[in-house]
């Protein structure tokens, strides 16, 4: 297993945009071998002392956190379908984008531990 993680501010009311944006682009994901998607909006985002979501992706007033992952078989995988879906017309990016794409912080990741999936 290999998972992306990602977090992204949501622009001021744009969260419905983004979420049909993240629909679209997780159909693709799973096209290209994905085996789950997660996309969540925060709900209850604490603010730290130091470091928290928001201060991670400096976040402005109004905007709303995104914290998502997809799970792959194996970073093979992954590394693969992000090259073929570069050359995909269905991947494309919307004209108006809801999110602060310069300020998305996103990673890839092997898990060390795990719990509840079989």
């Amino acid at each position: 297993m290999y998972i992306q993680g990602f977090v992204v501010p949501v622009l001021p009311g744009k969260e419905e945009a983004y979420a049909k944006m993240a629909q679209e682009a997780g159909e693709l994901f799973r096209k290209y071998g994905a085996l789950e998607i997660v996309e969540t909006i925060e709900e209850d985002v604490k603010e730290g002392t130091n470091t928290d979501f928001r201060k991670a992706v400096k976040a402005e007033d109004g905007e709303k956190i995104v914290f998502s992952w997809a799970i792959w078989p194996d970073q093979e995988t992954c590394e693969k379908a992000a090259q073929e879906m570069q050359n995909d017309p269905e991947m494309k990016m919307p004209e108006e984008i809801p999110f602060a794409g310069t300020r998305l912080i996103y990673g890839g990741f092997k898990p060390i531990y795990t719990s509840g999936r079989d």
